[in-house]
């Protein structure tokens, strides 16, 4: 794999908490020179990725109901159309994980689709994290089959934040209940070396969210 090849799988991330502006130029500045796929932040720095970003490939991405996923319906579709309405091009949303686990999947359908249609509607891209380090195999099939019916593009381990990352297995039986659909899976937790990318591409991922882009690239 070439070193361009694996960086079009990576969304560059700095979702910390105390990240500052000067943090988020140069997470886009590395995403300029390596040719991410994306760089992913948190909303109120989207203009200034936009500012750096807007005459290249890389996407911005930003996050909704982050990183609990315990936002209302109105609240995640509010924060996805501002987001898109200053620039932001690929929404990572987390699902409700209590309401999935208690069975409330219909509510769970319709939060994602939701935020799916406020996607769509401006060309924009969905992703919906799922938390696996939260759930058991029958609750990740359920969100599995969830996401795919409301029409999302893919299909994320984690927020980086809950009690675990991505796991190989986790990433195989993402990708198993997704073959044959639309559906891509993002891989994101953990993900720090070139090795670690690697596992995560071969189990079946298609996107890689890592704070770590730039070692992972400079290791090939």
């Amino acid at each position: 794999m070439t070193k361009a090849e694996l960086a079009s799988y990576i969304d560059h991330t700095n979702l910390k908490p105390d990240a500052t502006e000067n943090h988020i130029r140069q997470l886009c500045q590395d995403a300029l020179n390596y040719h991410f796929a994306a760089v992913c932040i948190h909303p109120v720095y989207i203009p200034v990725a936009v500012s750096i970003l807007s005459q290249s490939r890389t996407q911005v991405c930003t996050v909704v109901g982050f990183p609990l996923g315990s936002n209302t319906t109105e609240t995640k579709v509010f924060e996805t159309e501002q987001a898109i309405s200053v620039g932001a091009t690929e929404i990572d949303m987390v699902l409700h994980i209590g309401s999935l686990k208690a069975g409330r999947d219909q509510y769970v359908l319709e939060d994602i689709r939701s935020v799916v249609n406020a996607c769509h509607v401006h060309q924009a891209i969905c992703k919906v994290i799922i938390e696996t380090a939260m759930l058991t195999d029958d609750e990740k099939i359920r969100a599995c089959r969830l996401v795919r019916k409301a029409g999302a593009d893919f299909i994320k381990t984690s927020t980086g934040f809950g009690p675990g990352g991505a796991t190989v297995d986790d990433v195989m039986l993402l990708s198993r209940e997704m073959n044959g659909t639309s559906v891509r899976v993002k891989a994101a937790g953990g993900i720090r070396s070139y090795d670690d990318a690697l596992r995560m591409i071969k189990a079946g991922a298609d996107r890689l969210g890592t704070s770590s882009g730039v070692k992972i690239i400079e290791a090939l």
